[in-house]
């Protein structure tokens, strides 16, 4: 089990987050973005630079993805691509994602999106601050908790 994180939209403090958490049950951890993120660095941590270019860091994150690990990005289409290989998936705001609930969540992006295409502006998410945090770290912990153990479980 590892934590796969979609690093270029993941905000700074769920990074953080992520980052302790990896380092505190020794849980390898793979950040994926176009660039080099400061700070990204320790014992089970990989900082993954891909090209740039539209889903590079999306496509090595599937490539480095296994049934059992634990997935954090915003992107919705990578989620859907995270579950099918049998990732668990939540976004950096503590919103899981699952095989009952990504076709909605496509669906509402794509309708969104096809807004935005055609001239409609209107606002795409609220600022990220303690409350969103707090909701992911709460997802987050659980999340990771639960994994852990059935691998823990699993080895025996």
């Amino acid at each position: 089990m590892k934590i796969l994180v979609d690093a270029d939209s993941c905000p700074i403090e769920a990074r953080e987050l992520v980052l302790r958490a990896a380092k505190r049950t020794r849980t390898p951890a793979v950040f994926a973005a176009n660039r080099v993120i400061p700070g990204i660095e320790g014992e089970c941590i990989t900082m993954l630079v891909c090209p740039a270019g539209e889903g590079a860091a999306d496509d090595r994150l599937t490539q480095e993805a296994e049934k059992g690990d634990l997935a954090v990005t915003r992107d919705i289409p990578l989620a859907e691509r995270l579950l099918g290989l049998g990732a668990t998936v939540l976004d950096d705001r503590g919103r899981i994602f699952s095989a009952d609930n990504i076709r909605e969540k496509i669906s509402l992006r794509d309708f969104t999106v096809n807004l935005a295409e055609s001239g409609y502006e209107f606002e795409r998410s609220a600022a990220y601050g303690r409350r969103e945090l707090k909701a992911f770290a709460d997802s987050f912990d659980k999340l990771l908790t639960k994994l852990t153990a059935h691998c823990t479980n699993s080895n025996k």
